[in-house]
């Protein structure tokens, strides 16, 4: 059975394992991601992390030896730049213009691919989760950040650059608080879990009911002017806050969507949990892979 090196590498945490071509997650680990300014320490915590999931083999494809593992694919912070492989996460003050796809692939000896952890996230909850054989739909994260990415006529929006989709700043407060991109109000200088421990003084998880229920507002008002704008009824959210906040969170936000989207075509919108659960990185980082292979890992419009 071929395999797919995933990679999920975030501003909290990052994580590897090894994906099949159907979506299982057939081994996987995580670490924390190191705070620190030096761009060499972040790396060197994922290559150890990569070298134990392949099980200290740091030349799966050496010659003689056939190994499963046939490619890698690579869910990331944005914004980034999908033609150069090179990323600067927010969230990763380290990484500016990090080469991340060419240093996985002298890593690794795989052919490697790279995109936004939101999008990865997105095809795969189109591959193997609850948007599986729809044709159009927005995926969302809402976590140490926000983030997402967009199906349309089954297919990944990707845009000049590969950042289409992030929802994160789309403005949700004018003359709100100022976000890590610059302006002011965006939807992850609002709701991220980095947002709320700086407004509350405690994490996320420990956020009292007024925050949860603004939160889950403030994603229902992005996801009220996404769907006007191209047309979508379906919201896929995932991400340590949303999913952590649970059902007061969701009933929040298709409450605010439903005062919002008042046009014909998305007055049916929703907002729904993911359905990959904590897999949900690694399978959409699987996916990120296995498309570039010629998978198909989307629905298409019939």
């Amino acid at each position: 059975m071929e395999l797919c090196l995933a990679i999920d590498v975030g501003g909290t945490k990052m994580a590897a394992g090894l994906v099949s071509g159907d979506g299982r997650v057939v081994r996987d680990a995580r670490v924390p991601t190191p705070r620190t300014e030096d761009p060499e320490a972040v790396f060197g915590a994922l290559a150890e992390l990569v070298f134990g999931v392949l099980e200290g083999d740091r030349q799966p494809a050496r010659p003689g030896r056939k190994s499963p593992v046939v490619l890698c694919g690579v869910g990331c912070g944005g914004p980034m730049s999908l033609t150069e492989g090179t990323v600067s996460p927010l969230n990763i003050p380290a990484w500016r213009d990090f080469p991340l796809r060419e240093r996985l692939a002298c890593l690794t000896g795989l052919r490697v691919s790279v995109d936004n952890d939101a999008k990865a996230f997105t095809l795969g909850e189109g591959w193997v989760g609850v948007a599986r054989g729809r044709s159009d739909f927005i995926g969302m994260v809402v976590s140490t950040g926000v983030g997402g990415g967009i199906v349309l006529e089954g297919r990944m929006l990707e845009g000049a650059s590969g950042n289409a989709g992030h929802v994160g700043h789309v403005i949700v407060e004018p003359d709100g608080r100022v976000c890590g991109c610059g302006a002011r109000g965006c939807l992850e200088a609002e709701a991220s879990g980095t947002a709320i421990a700086a407004v509350t003084g405690r994490p996320a998880s420990e956020a009292p009911q007024e925050v949860v229920e603004r939160t889950g507002r403030l994603v229902g008002r992005a996801v009220a002017s996404v769907s006007a704008l191209l047309d979508l009824q379906l919201a896929v959210v995932a991400g340590s806050v949303a999913l952590g906040f649970g059902a007061p969170f969701f009933a929040a936000a298709n409450a605010e969507l439903q005062q919002r989207a008042r046009l014909s075509f998305s007055s049916s919108t929703c907002i729904v949990p993911a359905g990959l659960g904590e897999r949900g990185p690694l399978v959409g980082a699987g996916a990120v892979g296995w498309r570039c292979a010629g998978h198909q890992v989307l629905g298409s419009r019939t």
